[in-house]
């Protein structure tokens, strides 16, 4: 499909440029032609001139009906037509050769000038096509799961009131999943345009750091996590809401990652123009080969190496670093296997 627009993009191009330069090209002949012909007669009256020793003025008319009477006596009928002819073929062949030039020049430059204006489109095509294909997917197993369970309980005519219950909450943990899987692909959307439609004003970053770690304090409790906060007060220009849905992510990634009686360590830091938020865990790590690829879309760690269940549907990160983009800052991470992970989030201190 894009190949096919490319092409019709790069006619479109080369039609223009050949418009326009034959167009100049018809122009340059025209007054070329014209400017030869007078050339020719003014030559060929001074050559007569000096042939009857007719004195010439400094400046005399160029077509023979507007000469002096003297003058059109001596006038030829006839200028140099033969040198005329070649001169006009040499202009015609020149301009041919140009415009030749001009044309294979821009069917290239035009072929790579296309190909560059739509490698975007077709990049968020892709990216569309897949991430379509993968929200698909990723609706489709907890759909398969609860259809599949409830099937087989319908199926069982001995079917205990304590066996069906067991099936609701099963059914209950994959609505659950849906539910969660709906809001993050809404979120997605929402900051799909770049935050244009979100205010951004002056917030303290550490009181809404404090916020999110209440928040997920109950959780951390559950496993025996400890949760320390280190943090300076600070004000940043941010989306309230926004920069406390990327504080959850990524406290909620940590707590989810790190097995009983760990620690997540919370760090801020402040330079000259922006905030620096380090978000330490203890927890499983990530690979090497896996840290390029966390912050995509549906992209999970693969589990089996560290015998852990995998969480969620990747989506945590990919709307974390999109939240960091949208406040323009930067997100990076480091990892060690067993040991645990850090995310360092750069946010600056004023919009630009």
């Amino acid at each position: 499909m894009f190949k096919s627009a490319r092409l019709k993009l790069t006619g479109w191009y080369l039609f223009i440029i050949m418009f326009i330069s034959l167009s100049f090209s018809i122009a340059i002949y025209r007054g070329m032609v014209g400017e030869l012909e007078r050339g020719f007669r003014r030559a060929e009256l001074r050559f007569r001139a000096e042939e009857f020793d007719v004195p010439l003025p400094q400046t005399f008319p160029e077509q023979p009906e507007d000469l002096p009477l003297r003058l059109k006596e001596i006038a030829p009928r006839f200028f140099l037509v033969e040198d005329l002819e070649a001169a006009r073929k040499r202009l015609l062949l020149n301009l041919l050769m140009i415009n030749s030039g001009v044309l294979v020049v821009s069917a290239l430059a035009g072929y790579f000038l296309a190909g560059k204006t739509l490698r975007p489109i077709e990049k968020a095509m892709e990216e569309q096509k897949r991430f379509v294909a993968d929200a698909s997917h990723e609706l489709l197993t907890p759909l398969t799961a609860l259809k599949t369970s409830m099937e087989v309980a319908l199926r069982d005519k001995k079917l205990s009131l304590k066996e069906s219950k067991k099936v609701i909450k099963s059914n209950l943990e994959d609505i659950d999943s849906l539910q969660s899987l709906s809001n993050n692909l809404l979120s997605l959307a929402h900051y799909q345009n770049n935050g244009q439609n979100l205010s951004f004003k002056k917030v303290d970053a550490t009181k809404l750091i404090k916020k999110v770690c209440r928040k997920v304090l109950p959780l951390a409790k559950k496993k025996k996590i400890k949760i320390e906060v280190n943090v300076r007060k600070q004000t940043i220009w941010a989306n309230e809401e926004s920069f406390e849905e990327m504080m959850l992510i990524f406290l909620d990634n940590a707590i989810k990652y790190t097995p009983k009686n760990g620690k997540i360590t919370i760090e801020t830091k402040v330079n000259k123009k922006s905030l620096l938020i380090k978000i330490k865990d203890t927890g499983l790590g990530i690979a090497k080969e896996d840290l390029p690829h966390i912050f995509d879309r549906f992209y999970r760690v693969d589990q089996s190496r560290s015998k852990s269940k995998a969480f969620g549907f990747g989506l945590g990160l990919s709307l974390a670093r999109k939240i960091i983009e949208i406040h323009q800052g930067t997100v990076a991470v480091s990892s060690v296997l067993k040991k645990g992970t850090t995310f360092t989030i750069k946010f600056p201190l004023k919009r630009s």
